[in-house]
């Protein structure tokens, strides 16, 4: 019998840490490799951890709502005749990641003192010298770089658990500091103030009598903090023209049954969109950028975030990788695969990070059009509404005619601080250039 330690992966380039959510295995309960353990959640999405060894789970080292750092251990499994071929060993804690409080760990009373003892164990969080907050050893680390004292990291807010300062915190007020922007003096006031942003209504007012108050799940918390900052960042500006979609809606009717028996999928609008986006941001690189302070980055690669709406009315924005490269066959492959693993909660974190401009299907719920928020860190967001019969004029070299088309309302909502008019407008127009020209004849 030997004793395997399970630790929490890498969950993406700048994920450091996850929230366990609920447990799906209890001590003394049979695991069989690749059963799920623990359910986890970061900023960027939720996920499941395996086993990686078949066993009895022994002890769990941290409680549902705890913060746990990658490559730190929160199970042990027994297993009858050591590790199993090919599982990894587990990633050592260094002193630089953050973990759960002691207090917060629910094991045996020996492993409990053991995690609470912050002698020997590198990954235990350090109160501050006022002994009113507690500081990881890498943002103290950091705080002695920068000559921040321990008042001042008492004066900034954090977004960790418990208002706990993380790393991309501190780095962020360095970032502001170093530009000039200075914190707000009264910092609860700046809170409130947020709060009134995020959450406008009063929850003291009087409800009616059928009225109820319901807490925002952790999804929607990150949602409405993430929209609030987008805005309080970028000068949004939002454009707007009319597509004659005839072309595109004739090849979709043409292939989609077709393809639904060939390939037990739907074909549906939203690729078309994708590789009109593509092919205009080839065209217009200028937009495919994002802004760090002064400072413009051009992206070389094309990854097109495609927001889609959970069952929960939740949102998630997973992104399709080097659009440009891919054919419309691999779009289609590309929207279909992201769209169902989003909505069955199977996303990988490197899988919803990483975009570089995004796509919202306004006209899937009947919308007509839209001026959404960008999603940081891009500067243009292309929205397309829901596509509808009209009576329209049609230019032809023998005199203009009456027609009824199928026409789609499409708008760019773009970053003035690094798009302008004329920019965002020869940038919409292309999109709508490549979608009315669409070839209409090719298969797929």
């Amino acid at each position: 019998m030997s004793n395997y330690e399970v630790v929490v992966p890498k969950l993406g380039e700048s994920v450091i840490e996850a929230t366990i959510t609920k447990w799906l295995k209890n001590v003394g309960d049979m695991i069989q490799v690749e059963d799920p353990i623990v359910e986890i959640a970061t900023d960027k999405v939720d996920s499941e951890i395996p086993s990686l060894v078949s066993g009895k789970l022994v002890k769990k080292l941290f409680n549902e709502g705890d913060m746990v750092p990658v490559g730190a251990v929160f199970a042990i499994i027994e297993t009858a005749g050591g590790a199993a071929a090919g599982a990894p060993k587990p990633m050592p804690v260094e002193e630089k990641t953050v973990s759960a409080k002691p207090e917060s760990v629910a094991v045996a009373e020996p492993a409990k003192a053991a995690v609470a003892e912050p002698a020997h164990h590198e990954h235990h969080e350090v109160a501050s010298a006022s002994g009113t907050r507690f500081y990881s050893p890498l943002v103290r680390s950091i705080a002695l770089q920068e000559n921040i004292s321990f008042s001042e990291l008492d004066s900034l807010s954090g977004t960790g658990k418990d208002d706990r300062l993380t790393k991309q915190d501190l780095l962020n007020y360095l970032k502001d500091r170093k530009q000039g922007i200075k914190p707000l003096e009264n910092f609860e006031q700046a809170v409130s103030e947020a709060a009134a942003v995020v959450a406008p209504q009063n929850v003291q007012q009087i409800l009616p009598g059928e009225s109820r108050i319901v807490e925002m799940d952790r999804i929607r918390q990150l949602i409405a903090s993430h929209m609030v900052k987008s805005v309080q960042t970028s000068a949004h500006v939002t454009s707007f023209q009319e597509v004659d979609m005839t072309r595109v809606v004739q090849w979709r009717e043409k292939n989609k049954d077709a393809f639904q028996k060939r390939e037990n999928e739907k074909l549906t609008f939203t690729p078309v969109f994708i590789e009109a986006i593509a092919k205009a941001v080839r065209d217009f690189p200028q937009v495919n950028v994002s802004v760090d302070g002064t400072k413009i980055i051009m992206h070389k690669n094309v990854n097109i975030g495609m927001a889609v709406s959970l069952p929960n009315f939740n949102l998630i924005v997973p992104v399709i990788r080097n659009t440009h490269e891919k054919s419309l066959l691999g779009i289609v492959k590309a929207v279909n695969d992201l769209a169902q693993r989003a909505r069955i909660s199977k996303l990988v974190p490197d899988e919803i990070s990483g975009g570089t401009i995004s796509l919202t299907n306004l006209g899937s719920f009947g919308t007509l059009m839209g001026t959404p928020i960008i999603n940081q860190p891009q500067t243009a967001i292309v929205a397309v509404g829901a596509i509808k019969k009209r009576v329209v004029v049609i230019e032809t070299p023998d005199g203009d005619t009456i027609a009824i088309r199928p026409i789609m309302m499409i708008s760019v909502t773009y970053d003035h601080r690094v798009i302008d008019g004329a920019l965002g407008g020869q940038f919409l127009n292309r999109v709508v250039q490549h979608l009315e020209t669409f070839d209409n004849t090719q298969t797929i």
